[in-house]
């Protein structure tokens, strides 16, 4: 089955990590000092790296029940000086696979993995743990289709009922899952974690400090989610960035010089779209072949939205709303292809996160200001009309509550975040006693691939300690110039913008 692009396939926290490799061979012959495990190797990587898996309930309240497998990948340390440690790196999404991403983690962590261990689990649901996959749209289907004519409803049953014959949806939460993680942990042998958690992954990382503080010396959340904080709060992280970036165009001489009506172009051409959607033949942005596209208002929000997690994408934004906005959708087209295989998410799993874990807590209040943006009352309408569906049960209601610990802790956000605002972070910190939050003013979404962040954590993994990180490199300019033209950073002359 088919979900839709912009209501339902597009992630709610967001995109985590910009990397993607897959393990292309699982298996090897040759046995490695750790217990049941072998060799295997993931694209983006040359070395040989610890992989295996261990066998867990599905259901813990039901120990005789049907076994899932939990799939892991183990980075070694290039001096191993802590071999009784390991930096855990916990994906995003909900749905992501760690295993997948493990190149973008390794540079990341380049510095920590100097001396210790990245372990990297494929969270239940995901990547090789299980995993609750519906089908997607290719580009060419996506370009297409009438994203704002789907009937999610409809969908959603079918993509349930094709999940229920290897799964009960019900067990894929953020709890069943931290049992699994304390398993491979107990499995390998480690008796100390240092935690790495982006987007949702912060969410999974504060649940081990609220359960099993035991096992952890040091914690950094990156692009952080409170437990406080219901994930449809992200309409107006949303709009909060949209409006930043053409801010930023407003106030860059020649961006502001070469779109000066930038804003009223993009709520015009929104407007219209919501009117009249764009049916027309275009070249296909990858084979350039003839297409059909269908552009509506949520498939233009939604690529513009996805453009904001890159800082690079996030320069051709100006660009591509003014020649939407004059009946040139190519250069929209390429925002689209330049994402298209970005998410790739365990729908199965996300929904059984957000629907058990979200959903059910949203206030009055939350409801009303989720639909003050067009995101965020589209993503609104979608999980009410898919959630009562999946029928995930609801999370205690503690489940919210803020975390309390004094676990060293790096929080770390990006002024421009189109997921996670700086503001998130801070209500994150209400009851961690040893927390220190830094914020990267160029940085997107996933501080640690876009600065310096990589060395705060090797500092604090190494000294155990908040009190010696100075987060002045993260204050360097790494602003990307917008285009201002297809090709170039550089002002054309006058009459042929």
């Amino acid at each position: 089955m088919k979900l839709s692009y912009a209501r339902w396939l597009v992630p709610l926290w967001g995109l985590t990590m910009v990397y993607s490799g897959t393990v292309s061979a699982q298996t090897a012959t040759d046995k490695v000092p750790k217990p049941s495990s072998d060799s295997c190797y993931v694209n983006g990587l040359s070395d040989r790296l610890r992989c295996g898996s261990v066998e867990v309930a599905e259901n813990p309240n039901k120990p005789d029940g049907r076994k899932i497998a939990i799939h892991y990948v183990v980075i070694p340390a290039i001096k191993n000086l802590a071999p009784q440690e390991a930096v855990l790196g916990i994906a995003g999404g909900p749905g992501q696979s760690a295993i997948d991403n493990a190149a973008g983690f390794e540079r990341m962590l380049s510095k920590v993995h100097q001396h210790r261990d990245i372990l990297l689990i494929d969270q239940r649901g995901t990547g090789q743990s299980n995993p609750l996959a519906c089908d997607s749209d290719n580009l060419t289907e996506m370009l297409a289709h009438d994203d704002e004519a789907v009937d999610i409803a409809a969908e959603t049953r079918k993509c349930k009922q094709q999940l229920q014959s290897h799964a009960d949806i019900t067990q894929y939460g953020s709890e069943q899952a931290l049992q699994d993680f304390e398993t491979v942990r107990h499995h390998l042998g480690y008796q100390k974690l240092h935690l790495y958690g982006v987007s949702y992954g912060t969410r999974m990382a504060q649940l081990y400090m609220r359960d099993y503080p035991q096992a952890l010396s040091t914690v950094t959340l990156d692009g952080v989610v409170p437990m406080q904080q219901s994930v449809l709060a992200i309409g107006s992280a949303i709009a909060r960035a949209q409006t930043l970036v053409i801010s930023d165009c407003e106030q860059d001489a020649l961006c502001g010089k070469t779109f000066p009506k930038l804003r009223q172009e993009l709520q015009e051409l929104s407007e219209s779209l919501h009117q009249y959607p764009v049916m027309e033949k275009i070249h296909h942005p990858v084979t350039g072949e003839t297409a059909l596209l269908t552009l509506t208002r949520d498939k233009l929000l939604g690529a513009l939205r996805l453009a904001l997690y890159s800082p690079s994408i996030r320069a051709l934004i100006p660009f591509a709303i003014h020649q939407a906005y004059r009946k040139n959708y190519q250069p929209l087209l390429g925002l689209l292809s330049l994402q298209s295989g970005a998410i790739d998410l365990a729908m199965g799993m996300h929904a059984a996160v957000v629907c058990g874990e979200d959903w059910p807590r949203l206030t009055t209040a939350q409801r009303q200001q989720a639909e003050q943006s067009v995101v965020g009352k589209v993503m609104l309408q979608s999980i009410d009309k898919s959630c009562p569906i999946w029928q995930i049960p609801p999370a205690p209601k503690e489940f919210g509550t803020p975390i309390a610990s004094n676990i060293p802790t790096l929080l770390l956000s990006g002024e421009k975040d189109p997921a996670t605002p700086p503001a998130w972070a801070e209500m994150a910190m209400t009851k961690l006693t040893q927390a220190k939050h830094l914020v990267s003013p160029y940085a997107t979404h996933n501080v640690a691939a876009q600065s310096c962040a990589g060395d705060l954590i090797a500092k604090l993994v190494e000294t155990g300690s908040i009190n010696q990180i100075d987060g002045k490199c993260l204050k360097k300019d790494v602003r990307r110039s917008f285009y201002l033209n297809a090709s170039t950073v550089e002002a054309m002359p006058e009459g042929l913008q």
